[in-house]
């Protein structure tokens, strides 16, 4: 019994949070933006103008191997602050859609509270993100 009330509680106060507007997103490695003193995210310009030269390279037809050569020549740090760049990394950012202004949040909803059994639920909310590819 008290594990069910355990999860009831979790659940409520993560859907209280997005009721009023609170979103967590990680953004340690989350190129383009940075948290201002109360938390929440603010643009950070000199990222967003890679994001947004990641996005014309590959509009251009550059592969995403050629755009992590193309960075690294260009002396630009990946999200993590190394001076090489993982393929997989350029392919998040072009895949992720917070930075079109959108998230996916609450993807996965938990079935049974006992065996957390875990299913997709993917359902597209907007945010308050701001579009760093249209800057």
């Amino acid at each position: 019994m008290k594990q069910r009330s355990i999860s009831a509680n979790t659940t409520w106060g993560i859907r209280k949070q997005f009721a009023d507007g609170k979103v967590k997103i990680a953004t340690k490695y989350f190129l383009g933006y940075d948290r201002d003193d109360d938390g929440k995210l603010i643009v950070n310009k000199k990222q967003a103008e890679v994001i947004r030269l990641i996005y014309k390279m590959y509009l251009m037809g550059d592969s995403t191997w050629e755009i992590k050569k193309k960075l690294e020549r260009m002396k630009i740090k990946s999200p993590a602050g190394k001076d090489i760049w993982r393929v997989n990394t350029v392919v998040s950012i072009l895949t992720n859609e917070k930075f079109k202004g959108d998230a996916l949040l609450q993807k996965y909803y938990t079935v049974d509270f006992l065996s957390q059994e875990k299913r997709i639920k993917a359902k597209f909310l907007s945010t308050i993100l701001k579009v760093t590819t249209s800057q």
